[in-house]
Parts: C-alpha cells; structure tokens; sequence
C-alpha cells in the first residue's frame, strides 16, 4: 500500500468526532535476543470531550500505549492519527506544533522547573510559543485560578505540596488550550484526597472546557469520573465500561483558591 491509499485509508476511518485514533497499533522491543510485545493490536478512538481512563499494572503497556497516541513514540506497526493524519507522517516542525498547542502531557513526576515560580512554570511554554506579554499573563492567571492556587503563584516548587506541584503541571498543561491532555499515572504520588481533586480537574475540564483526557491510573476507585474505562493488559486494551456520569459533581469541582497561611 502507497502512502496515498495509506492516509485515504486513514482519513475514511475516522470520525468528525475522533481526534486520536490508534489503529491495530503495536509496539514491539528487541531486548537481547527477546521480542517485547509491550502494545498489542489495540484500537482506540479518543473523541472530543470525553474522559478516558487507563487502568492497569504497572508493566501492562499504559505508558508506552500514551506516547504512541502523543507522538513521543511510533507504533512498530498499524497508525496513531491526528484528526485523520498518519503522525509517522508528521515532520520536527509539525509535532512541534502539535506538541505546543494541541497536545498537552502530564507527567507523574510533576516535571517543574525547581528555579521557577509557580506562575513562570506555568508561563514558560506560552513563551516559547511567541504567545504576547498580555495573553500571557491572563492565560497563566486564569488557569491557575483555574486549578485553586492562584494565591500560590509566586511560590517555587518546593515550597508546594505535592497536590499543589501536580495541579501546577497540569494548569502548564492546559495553559495553550490544546484539544486534548495525555496524563500518565498523574496520581501515583499523590494520596487519596489529591488524587480525587486532580482527577476532579480533568473532569472539570471534560465538562466545562471541552477538552478530551486520557489518563492512566492504578486507582480504581476513580474511574467513576470517566466516560470510558480500559483495562490494559500485557499490551491489550479491553473496553470493560461506559461510565454514566450520574455522581454527585459537587464533589469535584475546581479546588478553591488556597490562601496563603500568615
């Protein structure tokens, strides 16, 4: 098949609704002489604003599986499309595109500058994208308001706890507006009540910001807050329920602004 018929093939299989879409995507490792299945054939569509949630154990393919639909990784074989194009396609100044504005990743290790404010973490990508002095500022006030710590904005990571580190990263993440947030175990280092709030977040975001998520967890007990929950295992994705989002959203919404302690 010529790369022509390939993206026709592509486009046609995807929906005005799918912005990601994994198609019998697999990737395989060579480890001394041992082939590594890590992702297996899995088929995957991630539709605007919805919440998708990965679950499974640690070594299962969850991590591998998020930066094949991020870019930071090609399937050995089958395609990842963005909105219908072939991401192997894709050339250095294109994913940087993708990467600064439509994608946004959360990392588990927070990943923040430890010599930056809370505001500057946030900030610094906008700048490298060239976003104005004016837009800037607003973006960053907004999305720190926007996940309660907006009275934290001059503290430096460690001065932060770390609820407050990861919901820094995510307002980083969400800072360019981008179409969807890929986050990898963002409450493994997290206790019960953060945990809750951050995935809290995402759903806040689902619902009010029109976002798509796709989230990795080991947690079982918040997946409630999704719309569709995969189990992943040796590198197969299994579609095991549709949440009905009938919970109490009192529950979740935005943390409230934290003030500072005198």
């Amino acid at each position: 098949m010529n790369r022509a018929t390939k993206k026709t093939t592509a486009l046609e299989s995807t929906t005005g609704n799918t912005i990601i879409q994994a198609i019998n995507a697999s990737r395989e490792y060579q480890l001394e002489g041992e082939i590594i299945y890590a992702v297996r054939s899995v088929n995957l569509d991630v539709e605007k604003g919805k919440f998708i949630t990965l679950v499974g154990r640690s070594g299962s393919g969850k991590t591998t599986l998020l930066n094949m639909l991020a870019g930071l990784d090609h399937p050995t074989s089958g395609q990842v499309l963005f909105e219908g194009m072939d991401l192997s396609d894709y050339n250095e100044k294109q994913f940087i595109q993708l990467r600064r504005h439509r994608i946004g990743v959360v990392f588990q290790s927070f990943a923040l500058l430890p010599l930056l404010s809370a505001y500057e973490n946030v900030e610094l990508p906008m700048r490298i994208a060239g976003i104005g002095a004016k837009e800037r500022s607003s973006r960053t006030n907004e999305v720190l308001e926007m996940v309660g710590l907006g009275r934290r904005a001059k503290h430096r990571p460690y001065e932060l706890s770390g609820g407050e580190q990861q919901r820094i990263s995510i307002a980083r993440a969400v800072a360019m507006r981008p179409d969807v947030i890929l986050a990898d175990e963002p409450t493994g280092e997290l206790d019960s009540v953060n945990a809750a709030e951050i995935f809290g977040l995402f759903r806040h975001m689902v619902s009010e910001e029109g976002m798509s998520v796709v989230a990795t967890t080991h947690d079982r007990t918040l997946i409630d807050m999704s719309d569709q929950i995969y189990i992943v295992n040796n590198g197969m994705l299994e579609l095991t329920e549709v949440g009905l989002n009938d919970y109490d959203h009192s529950q979740f919404k935005k943390p409230v602004t934290v003030t500072e302690s005198e």
